[in-house]
């Protein structure tokens, strides 16, 4: 029994010294995960504690659930949720269908006409929100706004954009839009050039179009890549966008009832309240449901194919 398992330690030994080259080199990676997502792991407490700044975390009462009960019965809980899974999941959706367009389209141009392309589409991605909500408020602003000088040039009324909730999704999807299409369409577009271009020119040989080719070699072959984007997006459908949610529409009270989400409540629970615990038990929920999430639409790929799922 023993010496089974000094052989077995001296293998696995043999195994790392050869692999101790690429630890070295992922060592600073690990060490920086480690820091950043694994230590913090240990304010979960904050959500179960009613927080005394005198008497530090570990120091202040065992409050129990009281942080999660107080949040859930409020009015905002049910309001933040819709607003945060309904919108991420059409920029989800929307996103991802319009990137697959713009990264088929991209295909099927030149080499130069495509390097200008990725420089157009790409450059928005490198904004900063705090820049975006900006021109924004340049284009939207109720008195001196581009929009509403343009339709008061052709009589038309001024709409208070910042006075009217209705406008936002839409405002907010075709924002995300613009920012981060280009950037996804790109690594679809580097997925298509992956693809052997002997699948093509049989099937052009056989006949096919241009929109055949497209529709049964193009799309199943990067159908995994879609996947897991797609999945990837769904674990933080919860973590919305801070940027997007909070610097677009300037923070305004008006019209929290569609753009308030999970990421901008915990913030103004911070700043503006300053209750701690309550903004922890918020996050605590954010991250189990986005787990959630994860752990369900992997079963689901798993289901129908095993390939495409991510573990």
């Amino acid at each position: 029994m023993s010496r089974g398992i000094t052989s077995a330690f001296r293998k696995e030994w043999k195994h790392f010294t050869k692999g101790r080259s690429l630890l070295m080199i992922s060592l600073p990676a690990i060490i920086v995960v480690f820091i950043f997502y694994y230590l913090p792991l240990f304010g979960i407490v904050i959500a179960f504690k009613d927080i005394n700044y005198a008497d530090g975390i570990w120091g202040s009462a065992w409050s129990g659930l009281n942080n999660f009960k107080f949040f859930f019965n409020s009015q905002d809980a049910l309001r933040i949720t819709r607003n945060t899974l309904l919108l991420n999941g059409v920029f989800i959706i929307v996103g991802t269908i319009c990137s697959v367009i713009v990264g088929l389209l991209m295909a099927e141009m030149g080499r130069r006409l495509v390097k200008i392309f990725q420089t157009i589409l790409f450059f928005p991605y490198f904004l900063s929100w705090v820049v975006v909500g900006f021109v924004t408020y340049i284009l939207l602003n109720p008195t001196y706004g581009v929009i509403n000088k343009a339709v008061e040039q052709f009589h038309g009324t001024a709409i208070d954009w910042y006075g009217n909730p209705s406008y936002w999704p839409l405002i907010l999807t075709l924002t995300y839009l613009w920012k981060n299409v280009g950037y996804t369409a790109i690594i679809f577009f580097t997925g298509l050039l992956a693809i052997d271009s002997s699948y093509y020119e049989a099937a052009s040989i056989d006949g096919a179009s241009r929109f055949q080719q497209i529709r049964n070699i193009s799309i199943p072959l990067i159908t995994p890549l879609i996947t897991m984007l797609t999945m990837l997006n769904i674990g933080r459908i919860f973590y919305s966008d801070f940027g997007l949610f909070y610097f677009i529409p300037r923070d305004a009270g008006m019209l929290y009832s569609t753009t308030d989400v999970m990421d901008t409540y915990v913030y103004r629970s911070l700043r503006v309240v300053g209750d701690l615990g309550m903004a922890s038990a918020a996050s605590l929920y954010q991250a189990v449901v986005g787990l959630l999430l994860v752990l369900t639409t992997n079963l689901l790929v798993r289901k129908y194919s095993k390939d495409n799922a991510l573990f």
